[in-house]
């Protein structure tokens, strides 16, 4: 398996930002740990090897990246604007700079590579943020694969709400986004797959998960979300089982 390290300032940021990659081709997936997660726990927790068949075989390239969690989603006694304002960095951190080095990476790879978009993919809080990059810019992002995920924003932030909280939370932004935005037919276009267990720790991320599938059923968004058993936690050894479940049916 091919593994490379980077180390890069981030404009955005202000400051070096970690990642790795896994793979040398075919469809890029951007990876979100959870939260406050390292860009290594991919590895750590033993994803690597759920997902080598894929990555060996040259279908998929894995990208993996640091949260900045501790200053933003879990800085419970910050000033919430601020919280919001530097998530807001992060975003642009990926979606102005990781998503070109990721597509110029893929070029380095393949001569013939075509940018057809990014799978956006994430555990936890991870979901969380896949989810909002991928409705906030399906110009850029394809697809989605989201495990046990929070939707509404407002409930990490204690119910704080402004205009950024808003645009980072789907179950928001979807309720009130027209029938005939640009937007729709992205999404109506790729493919996106929900999973929640019914297990320990998984009560919030179920009620938020079925609030989201809801909005989304009744704006005509075609998504595949999963409600797994009530033995299904909240932890590293279901969504091993989960990633290659859905894995076969996004790619």
């Amino acid at each position: 398996m091919n593994i490379q390290y980077f180390k890069n300032y981030s404009p955005a940021l202000g400051r070096d930002m970690e990642c790795k990659l896994y793979g040398q081709g075919g469809q890029p997936i951007l990876f979100i740990p959870c939260q406050d997660g390292r860009f290594f726990d991919f590895e750590n927790f033993q994803m690597t090897n759920v997902w080598a068949p894929w990555i060996d075989s040259g279908e998929v390239t894995i990208f993996t990246v640091d949260t900045i969690d501790t200053e933003t989603w879990s800085n419970t006694n910050g000033d919430p604007r601020w919280r919001i304002c530097r998530h807001e960095d992060w975003f642009r951190y990926l979606t102005d700079e990781m998503v070109l080095f990721i597509h110029a990476k893929m070029k380095e790879y393949q001569s013939d590579y075509i940018n057809k978009g990014i799978i956006a993919f994430g555990c936890s809080l991870g979901a969380t943020h896949a989810t909002n990059l991928y409705f906030r810019r399906p110009d850029l992002f394809n697809g989605l694969l989201a495990l046990s995920g929070i939707y509404d924003a407002s409930q990490v932030l204690g119910g704080y709400m402004d205009d950024l909280v808003y645009l980072n939370s789907p179950y928001h932004c979807l309720q009130n986004m027209p029938a005939d935005h640009p937007y729709m037919s992205l999404y109506r276009r790729s493919d996106m797959f929900f999973c929640v267990g019914q297990g320990a720790w998984e009560d919030e991320l179920l009620a938020d998960t079925r609030k989201l599938d809801g909005v989304l059923h009744a704006k005509g968004i075609p998504a595949f979300v999963d409600y797994w058993g009530y033995d299904v936690a909240h932890d590293w050894n279901w969504w091993q089982k989960q990633a290659p479940y859905f894995l076969g049916k996004i790619l």
